[in-house]
């Protein structure tokens, strides 16, 4: 028992115990150190830039996209509006797996490859971190119910309301309108990050391209808190985005209505411009296009078959379409001789049927086998004899042709507030010697002097022309956009002519070959209250041999002649210009002379409720077929 007590050492235990508590009392205190210099250094050294941290992940400034402005025709019918849509967005910073929610997205609602990969390359050149990337649009309500149901299982994907551009009348307009898209990395990396920050579409042609920055607006911006969810939770901040600006065209809903139906889905283009201001009244170029296909992004297969068709209607005709004008252009020859000497009113030619040079075998026929007999200059523009300006082109010589026709705008842009147009081709001996290297010859010529050979025009080309013939020289800005203090319109111009009254003595021409009996375009002009100034033209398309008789009906479709007219109405005091083309249409005065004819009739002529009648207006007999 004694020696049990001695083993116990109370003095040891103590002295152990009480190094025990010292070596706990420092590490603590050497660990309470660490603690508070870890968050000295925290809150006091890093407090800014953890403050800063901090605030990104509760309060966030989120970019307010504008409301795109609206668009409408002359008299104010809406022409482009935006129609509200939902759509599901994925914010990429929230998600672990975007394979594996886009997954998991395609097994609760309808989502194409197409969809998928859009999303992708859009992720690629997403700029503004926290920002929903729109994966697919216009959700039905089933389609939201379902992703709200499982929204649980859905970080970073969020149902969000928009606005969305919707065109009312689908095709009618979608070659002088445009459309907007989905912004792409190549337009993503010119525009302003800051001003399309919560913008994904915009303007691709048209209208919408070219008014882009007036029809977009000024990005708004909001100050928001956010709960761990990315949800925001309160709104501290807002200014609001600055509408786009409402555009109104000079298009007259009614007349291009009219036009389309015309044309009857024949490949071609119109063009009707008020002759007082230079106003686009009326723009087609058929066939067309829907373009609501592309707001929210065609597919792949719609978009392949538009582009493979053989009527191309993704083509815009009237602004890119170039053509052999054909006898459209004989007033502007006819002119341009009388203005340099070659020929006056009197002067006459006897027509065999051909033309002739010098020391050449060829013969340059005519349109009519036999001829037109003695012609003068007024009885060769109404009843198109190629034969007289054959004489007077190869008399004029090309560059005195290009210089004159230059004025009325061939061979050059008219500069239409439309972005892509093309410049056509008025040929000249320095024009062929730059470009194909050899010496301008009389034979070629002769085919300019009837609108054939190198020269080509567009549609609009040739209205503008026609426009400044009814004006009788006066050139006038052909536009699209109504007056505008914004965009005030260039100073009218003027053709001078040695004598004015060969403007009138042109008009007049150009209403015999509507109105009187040997006119090319009599039947289209039979009834009319009113008198139409006009020239008809029919372009060669395929080339025929010397011996060699063209004849539609065993000649391809796509082969035949294209069919022209340009006129203005009514002759002594012109309130519209119109250009019609058809291509592969056959015949100027069969063809495109009785849809300019429609066109009049709608502008000109009062609705029958308007004039207290019950009688339409009478048909005219569209069965003659000369050029």
């Amino acid at each position: 028992m004694a020696e049990h007590l001695n083993i116990k050492n109370l003095h040891d235990e103590l002295r152990v115990h009480r190094q025990r508590i010292v070596s706990a009392f420092i590490g603590i205190s050497f660990l309470a150190i660490l603690l508070i210099a870890r968050l000295v250094y925290l809150q006091v050294i890093q407090h800014e830039l953890y403050t800063t941290q901090s605030e990104k992940n509760r309060v966030q400034l989120e970019a307010v996209a504008p409301t795109r402005g609206l668009i409408y025709d002359r008299q104010g019918q809406l022409l482009a509006d935006n129609q509200p849509s939902y759509s599901v967005l994925l914010i990429p910073e929230r998600i672990n797996d975007i394979d594996e929610t886009l997954k998991h997205l395609a097994s609760l609602i309808p989502i194409s490859d197409d969809q998928i990969e859009s999303f992708k390359k859009r992720a690629k050149y997403h700029r503004h971190p926290f920002e929903g990337i729109p994966l697919r649009f216009n959700l039905n309500e089933q389609e939201i119910s379902t992703i709200a149901v499982n929204q649980h299982q859905l970080p970073g994907v969020e149902v969000a309301a928009d606005l969305i551009r919707h065109y009312p009348y689908d095709a009618l307009f979608a070659h002088v309108i445009g459309y907007v898209a989905r912004i792409n990395e190549k337009e993503n990396a010119k525009l302003d990050p800051e001003n399309y920050g919560a913008t994904h579409h915009m303007g691709k042609g048209g209208i919408e391209l070219f008014y882009e920055n007036e029809l977009h607006g000024v990005v708004g911006y909001q100050k928001v808190e956010k709960n761990a969810h990315g949800r925001i939770v309160k709104l501290l901040e807002r200014q609001d985005p600055i509408p786009g600006k409402n555009l109104y065209l000079t298009l007259d809903l009614k007349l291009q209505k009219i036009a389309t139906e015309a044309m009857n889905n024949q490949r071609g283009a119109v063009v009707a411009i008020d002759t007082h201001n230079g106003d686009v009244l009326a723009f087609v170029s058929t066939p067309s296009y829907d373009p609501n296909l592309f707001v929210t992004g065609i597919s792949q297969q719609n978009y392949a078959a538009l582009r493979n068709s053989f009527d191309r209607p993704l083509f815009n005709r009237v602004l890119q379409g170039q053509y052999p004008p054909a006898s459209t252009v004989k007033p502007f020859m006819g002119l341009a001789a009388l203005e340099n000497n070659v020929t006056n009113w009197n002067y006459r030619i006897s027509d065999p049927g051909w033309y002739q040079l010098k020391n050449d075998s060829r013969f340059y026929r005519d349109w009519k086998k036999w001829g037109h007999g003695s012609v003068n200059l007024e009885q060769a523009i109404a009843q198109s004899c190629d034969t007289y300006f054959y004489d007077i082109s190869y008399k004029l010589g090309v560059d005195r042709i290009h210089h004159f026709l230059q004025q009325f705008g061939f061979g050059e842009r008219v500069g239409i507030d439309l972005q892509g147009e093309s410049a056509g081709l008025l040929p000249s001996s320095a024009w062929k010697r730059a470009t194909r290297g050899a010496s301008w010859y009389p034979g070629e010529t002769l085919n300019i002097g009837i609108g054939q050979g190198y020269m080509l025009a567009t549609p609009l080309q040739l209205a503008n022309a026609v426009t400044v013939l009814a004006n009788k020289g006066i050139k006038k800005q052909i536009r699209l956009l109504r007056e505008d203090p914004s965009f005030p319109r260039k100073a009218p111009t003027k053709i001078t002519l040695r004598q004015e009254n060969d403007w009138d003595s042109m008009t007049t021409a150009m209403v015999n070959v509507n109105h009187a009996p040997y006119g090319t375009a009599r039947a289209s002009a039979a009834g009319a209250p009113y008198k139409i100034a006009g020239k008809t033209g029919t372009a060669q398309v395929l080339g025929i041999g010397q011996k060699e008789v063209y004849n539609a009906a065993k000649i391809a479709q796509y082969h035949r002649d294209h069919a022209l007219f340009v006129a203005f109405a009514p002759a002594e005091a012109p309130q519209i210009a119109v250009a019609v083309i058809v291509e592969n249409g056959n015949s100027g005065s069969g063809t495109a002379a009785p849809i300019a004819r429609k066109i009049f009739d709608a502008y000109l002529i009062p609705p029958v409720e308007d004039r207290g009648e019950t009688q339409n207006s009478p048909v005219p007999n569209m069965s003659d077929a000369t050029p």
